[in-house]
């Protein structure tokens, strides 16, 4: 499989599987309380919609629905986003594993949002 310089993987369907795994360990670790449940159960489901809305948007028969399901991509990894900032807020020890993902978000991110951007050029 080809690697870009920061070993991050090209294929997308992958790096967000991974991505997904890291935020189901992050959940695994953090203490269980009122607060984390709460933060944890919507951290788990904006962050893992990213990969199967990827790989919903990779199937999809019209060039309408798959800019759509990347919409969603997107509109997930900025919840992600919110979602771990409160995690970091409410548990700064954790601060040293949560910066990391909050990285990749904001990449994964970036990622969806060029690709939206090059799909409207190519309808246009």
């Amino acid at each position: 499989m080809t690697q870009i310089q920061n070993n991050k993987k090209y294929d997308l369907e992958d790096r967000t599987l991974e991505f997904g795994k890291k935020i189901i360990y992050l959940v695994k670790d953090l203490p269980k309380n009122t607060i984390n449940f709460n933060l944890c159960d919507q951290v788990i489901r904006s962050g893992t919609s990213m990969g199967a809305n990827y790989r919903e948007a990779n199937e999809t028969e019209t060039k309408k629905d798959f800019m759509f399901r990347i919409r969603i991509c997107r509109k997930e990894g900025k919840e992600t986003i919110y979602w771990l900032q409160l995690i970091e807020d409410a548990n700064p020890e954790f601060r040293k594993q949560i910066e990391p993902l909050l990285q990749e978000t904001t990449e994964l991110v970036k990622i969806f949002a060029s690709i939206l951007e090059k799909s409207k050029q190519r309808l246009s």
